[in-house]
């Protein structure tokens, strides 16, 4: 999220909560594509990080961008945290460690989504060159320290900061060395919006070991393909992974908004300044916990909306539904996560296929899968089967459902053609992080350094 919310609404009842999220069903021919997408900045010198205040940093960065784009800048304190297109179609954000964050436009097809990546990181190339300065397409930061790792000055981040340990013990290294693709899809009611949902909770362990590609950690194999899901493991389990509640025939709205309820908050925003609010929940909140403590104590819209985004589910419910399982990679994969999704979800029969082909996967087993995935990738066991064979079928009913969209570009090709990197993931048996592996103990030479290179924006 690029910035929070101020929307001054009161909030009285349950029911208001409830109906927000409902507010997002939407007809499909309004329905669209997000896609949002992180990159660790760094030095070409050295690889090493890029601080958020120096000649050559963070802050150069974005107002450059600004000066490029004409995008306006989101202030924290007075200092510069990120871009906004005018008309609210795209952003640029910062994530706690410096990362780079791309939060795309609602577009219509995969095409426009792919374009919308490549002309951004040709910007982001324009300004950053000059300064010594590229990205790097990994699912984990591979050689700095948590301590070599910069902080961003955003005020949201200093209270998690203090709040992470507390519930986790990963949270920090969640915060500033990870990075992920993520995409945001509609739904038309909320029937579609639980199919969808369970769809997206069922096939996540998939999505992360598709897209597994962070092996390394301080300059070392870790012993994972998916560092950055072993961590979700343990960040905050309380706002965190697979939530047992979504696999019921019944689950709507209001049964997210009501765990929402009982999450600690993070913070409040009043008159732009965020209050530490990690000692109440947000049913709390309601209740008058903060009336007094805060200025405007009794919760409004904007609250809400500001706290939905500081939940951490593997799928995460707003008024869209955002897919949280992938691990951040090279440009191709930034196209191709999106249209594993739309594919699986955006078309009628794919939709109706998936459903049949996960609708008994139990909440336990999807858990044991989750588990598993990080360590295993494609060879974790599902049943007699494997994520692999699994994987198989399931871009299969993605390629048809991109197939049945008939959304057919200028030089005449239609969507299905982005799922090839998880295509030829599936056929080879290996996931870009054992990939990396064998080139760390072979080319490489057992270091860590030519990732810097070959997966460099």
């Amino acid at each position: 999220m690029a910035r929070d919310t101020s929307d001054a609404t009161p909030i009285e009842t349950i029911d208001e909560l409830t109906a927000y999220l409902a507010s997002g069903c939407k007809p499909r021919e309004k329905w669209r594509i997000g896609t949002e997408h992180e990159k660790f900045p760094f030095f070409t010198a050295d690889n090493s990080p890029v601080p958020y205040d120096d000649p050559r940093s963070i802050r150069a960065l974005l107002e450059g961008m600004q000066n490029l784009l004409g995008w306006e800048p989101i202030l924290d304190e007075g200092r510069i945290i990120g871009l906004f297109e005018p008309g609210g179609m795209g952003a640029i954000s910062l994530e706690p460690g410096g990362q780079f964050e791309l939060s795309g436009a609602p577009l219509e097809t995969i095409h426009q989504t792919c374009r919308e990546g490549n002309a951004h990181l040709a910007q982001l190339r324009e300004v950053a060159e000059p300064l010594g300065i590229k990205f790097l397409g990994l699912g984990g930061s591979p050689k700095w320290s948590l301590a070599d790792t910069p902080r961003m000055p955003k005020s949201r981040y200093d209270i998690m900061r203090a709040y992470m340990p507390k519930v986790g013990s990963q949270g920090l290294d969640m915060m500033h060395r990870t990075c992920t693709i993520q995409v945001n899809l509609d739904f038309s009611s909320e029937a579609d919006m639980r199919r969808k949902t369970q769809v997206g909770y069922r096939l996540q362990p998939l999505a992360t070991a598709l897209f597994a590609n962070s092996p390394f950690t301080d300059g070392k194999p870790n012993g994972l393909q998916s560092w950055r899901a072993e961590i979700w493991r343990d960040t905050d389990n309380g706002r965190a992974g697979v939530l047992p509640f979504v696999f019921s025939d019944t689950f709507g709205f209001e049964d997210y908004a009501r765990w929402a309820l009982d999450v600690p908050m993070y913070f409040v925003v009043r008159d732009g300044h965020y209050h530490d609010c990690t000692h109440v929940t947000f049913r709390q909140f309601m209740d008058g916990a903060l009336a007094g403590a805060i200025p405007d104590g009794r919760p409004n819209m904007g609250d809400w909306i500001n706290h939905l985004s500081t939940l951490f589910p593997e799928v995460r419910l707003k008024r869209f539904l955002e897919m949280r399982g992938a691990d951040g990679g090279p440009w191709r994969r930034i196209c191709a996560l999106p249209a594993f999704w739309v594919g699986l979800l955006y078309d009628d029969t794919a939709l109706d296929e998936a459903m049949e082909l996960t609708k008994d996967w139990t909440f336990e087993e999807v858990v044991a899968m989750r588990d598993a995935v990080p360590a295993a990738g494609l060879s974790t066991p599902f049943r007699n089967r494997t994520l692999r064979q699994v994987g198989y079928d399931v871009l299969a009913i993605s390629r048809r459902g991109l197939q049945n969209r008939k959304r057919i570009s200028a030089e005449g090709f239609d969507e299905a053609h982005f799922l090839a990197p998880l295509e030829e993931i599936v056929a080879r048996g290996t996931t870009a992080a054992e990939q990396m592996l064998m080139a760390y103990n072979s080319v490489w030479g057992g270091s860590v350094e030519p990732a810097f290179l070959e997966y460099a924006y």
